[in-house]
């Protein structure tokens, strides 16, 4: 497994798809596998590991079908993982406490992002700390995101006219609310449920991706 000097992959545009590792694993590679016949931005996998998991077994796993249609991996909160892994990067649900601490730690380059919401002095961290994207959440009511506040569209409006960091979208997003994004400047979707609840992930990213045709 060779990790040490890696390039860094970059993100796509379209949908970001957040996966979870607390699933059946055959059911989620099988899922995740179909997944991958389609365009997607990104993978992460959510910071909910069932115990006496085999993690990075199962992160490798996942990392290395990703790779294969060169789609970069990311661990939600987890960064300690990032070197003795095949993943790409990390997502922060909050500032961390050291971010510098955090950078000399990992071993190679690697992918950073942070959920925002209504106080823009995450967005403005995210921006002193050049990290590589941004995630508002929640956009509307969701079930999976139901610890985010919604976030009011002013706030994107802002942040995309006042910063140049890509933006994603996440919480309660589906193909038939997706117009009520139109007015919004955005790089693509976090999605979670809305794909991998389904039995046709391929089907239901190919609604959204119907919707995301403009971007």
């Amino acid at each position: 497994m060779e990790i040490r000097g890696k390039a860094k992959r970059n993100m796509g545009s379209g949908i970001y798809l957040i996966v979870d590792p607390a699933m059946d694993e055959s059911i989620l590679m099988n899922k995740l596998n179909l997944c991958l016949s389609e365009k997607l931005a990104a993978v992460q996998i959510w910071d909910n590991f069932k115990v006496n998991q085999n993690i990075i077994e199962l992160i490798n796993r996942i990392c290395e079908q990703c790779h294969a249609k060169n789609i970069p991996v990311l661990i939600n909160n987890r960064w300690e993982l990032l070197n003795n892994s095949l993943l790409d990067g990390v997502h922060f649900d909050d500032i961390p406490k050291d971010y510098t601490s955090i950078v000399r730690s990992v071993i190679h380059p690697f992918i950073s992002g942070l959920t925002c919401n209504n106080d823009l002095t995450h967005v403005e961290w995210a921006s002193k700390n050049k990290l590589d994207y941004i995630s508002f959440c929640s956009i509307f009511q969701s079930q999976t995101a139901n610890s985010c506040e919604i976030v009011n569209f002013r706030t994107i409006h802002h942040t995309s006219k006042n910063y140049g960091l890509p933006i994603y979208l996440a919480g309660g997003i589906k193909p038939e609310n997706l117009h009520r994004l139109d007015e919004l400047k955005y790089t693509g979707i976090a999605v979670v449920s809305g794909i991998m609840s389904s039995d046709a992930p391929n089907e239901s990213i190919k609604k959204y991706a119907h919707k995301l045709n403009n971007l």
